[in-house]
């Protein structure tokens, strides 16, 4: 469901959204009321939220539909950028925080990822919230420690696949959230990181 106050934007993502495979655009709305009164009828998975709308906030919507549709995973997708935002939306329980600057792709990539479960933050996020941490690999799993040694190995996504016992698809996943996590955009600076801490005596 995509709520935001101007149609032309509602228009712009819902035609990403739906020509994205798997994804489907159920419902819209303009404002906290009419996002409040038909949500629940149609009972979204992912919410796509404006922060600013005419009668409150995304944030009003996030904690309201947290009672009423409590499967259903938001993701802020907004213009305004400001850490106190950042920190009052994930407290909310926000799973994503991106803003309106971000490509077509990147909202159908972090659509499907939250969908799957995970927590993902776009990149300026990601990087200004790890400045908190001096070691950037601080809030990664298990698994996803696992897959970032690999990486280091030199070893093709297939590769960490069978190494790990787990499906392709599973280890995208895992980088596409440790990518997030450590703020970095591309598998080949996950590699060039690891090759960097191994020089300094690091090992997952």
């Amino acid at each position: 469901m995509i709520i935001d106050d101007h149609e032309v934007v509602r228009r712009g993502i819902a035609e990403i959204v739906d020509r994205s495979e798997g994804l489907t655009v159920v419902a819209e709305g303009g404002s906290v009321a009419e996002t409040l009164r038909r949500a629940p009828l149609v009972r979204p998975e992912i919410l796509l939220v404006d922060l600013q709308l005419p009668d409150g906030t995304g944030i009003d919507i996030i904690r309201a539909l947290g009672e009423t549709v409590p499967e259903a995973r938001a993701v802020v997708l907004t213009s305004f950028d400001d850490d106190d935002a950042l920190a009052e939306a994930l407290e909310a329980g926000a799973r994503a925080y991106l803003l309106k600057t971000v490509r077509g792709a990147e909202i159908a990539d972090v659509i499907k990822a939250v969908a799957a479960g995970r927590t993902l933050l776009d990149d300026r996020t990601v990087t200004r919230r790890r400045a908190d941490h001096d070691d950037p690999t601080a809030d990664l799993t298990p698994s996803e420690r696992k897959v970032l040694d690999l990486i280091g190995d030199g070893l093709s996504n297939r590769e960490i696949g069978e190494k790990l016992g787990v499906a392709e698809k599973t280890v995208k996943n895992h980088i596409t959230s440790l990518l997030a996590k450590m703020g970095l955009q591309r598998r080949t600076q996950v590699a060039a990181w690891v090759a960097g801490q191994r020089a300094k005596g690091w090992r997952a």
